[in-house]
């Protein structure tokens, strides 16, 4: 197995990049999800309730951010080191800096509403919750729930195929295959000798660098949402829902949590371990 694709998202919820390296810290990939967009009152905005966050995309400079806009419009964001410190109701976390004005401006002309832009400063101010597979000193980024999140083409290959086969079945025209990007994965495994064999590893290695096995990971609306026409459909939570149904939840992808800091790189070998070094 091999890495086949690394996934930046320095933004919760906007757009991100791909990337052919990076360094991967104790809570997450370097500069991964690391800002958020907050509304007045200090709850945070995601794609599920704004679909168009997904159309902006946030990529990684030398100073902090360039955003790219609805409207191909560019900014330039400096990382507000010392900007002040603002609340926020992100579980497990009390507060955010926030960003220059500009962003704010620029951020709430491309939504039609009234956002700005935070930071967080230091992932150490957070913790990986006991529930999703957390040990105590376990930091994380500004994710859901976990460091990375793993999936693997062959569980994405399984799962296009039942879409097709339950389109079939049903007489309907059979859709084109959904891309593994609907579910903003960090690591993308090639060559896994099985669909979802990944919800077995208790740990797997990517090059140098080795990783735990947190949870399976449960999948929400966003999903559903097509980043190119921000349109809702059913898939793939409808088909999840009949194959991947268990407590309640739908489940594709695996979180990770890392073991030591390193740097990974695309066409790294992947391997499972059945006893993590750590």
């Amino acid at each position: 197995m091999k890495v086949a694709g690394i996934h930046v998202y320095p933004v919760k919820s906007l757009g991100g990049t791909a990337a052919e390296a990076a360094m991967v810290h104790p809570w997450g990939l370097d500069a991964d999800r690391r800002w958020l967009i907050l509304l007045p009152d200090g709850r945070f905005l995601t794609a599920r309730a704004e679909h168009r966050m997904l159309g902006i995309t946030a990529s990684v400079t030398t100073g902090g951010l360039r955003l790219t806009g609805l409207d191909k419009s560019t900014l330039d964001v400096p990382t507000p080191v010392d900007g002040p410190l603002v609340p926020t109701a992100v579980t497990r976390l009390d507060s955010v800096r926030e960003a220059a004005p500009d962003a704010h401006a620029w951020l709430s002309a491309q939504l039609g509403r009234e956002v700005r832009l935070g930071w967080q400063d230091d992932p150490r101010r957070r913790s990986v919750a006991a529930e999703h597979g957390g040990r105590p000193g376990d930091p994380l980024n500004l994710s859901d729930a976990g460091p990375l999140l793993l999936a693997s083409t062959a569980s994405m290959r399984q799962l296009n195929d039942w879409i097709a086969q339950d389109a079939a079945e049903r007489g309907e025209e059979v859709p084109e295959p959904l891309p593994i990007s609907r579910f903003r994965p960090s690591l993308v495994v090639d060559g896994a000798p099985e669909p979802f064999a990944e919800d077995t590893w208790p740990g797997v290695r990517v090059g140098g660098v080795e990783f735990r096995f947190a949870e399976v990971c449960d999948r929400c609306v966003l999903t559903t949402i097509d980043a190119g026409t921000f349109r809702t459909g059913k898939e793939p939570i409808r088909t999840l829902s009949r194959y991947r149904r268990w407590d309640g939840k739908t489940w594709f992808g695996v979180r990770l949590v890392p073991l030591s800091p390193g740097v990974i790189r695309l066409g790294d070998p992947v391997t499972p371990l059945s006893e993590p070094s750590a």
